[in-house]
């Protein structure tokens, strides 16, 4: 097991997940719906079509669009 601190967006997970209640790959599969999308035209979805908060869906995108290669 890691010791080691999660950082940056990521750090956002657990509190997204319990807030939620859904794991952190069901938001990243409705993601695939933006990849045309700009950073913020995805959080601002995020927000008006799933109620997620502002900093939440941030982190959300920010981690999808990495991990994806669309920054």
């Amino acid at each position: 097991m890691s010791t080691e601190k999660v950082m940056g967006p990521k750090s956002y997970f657990p509190s997204i997940e319990k807030k939620y209640g859904k794991p952190i790959e069901h938001w990243m599969n409705l993601l695939e719906a933006t990849k045309s999308m700009k950073h913020m035209e995805a959080v601002n979805w995020l927000k008006a079509e799933h109620e997620i908060g502002h900093g939440h869906a941030n982190a959300l995108v920010a981690v999808y669009r990495q991990e994806n290669g669309l920054s």
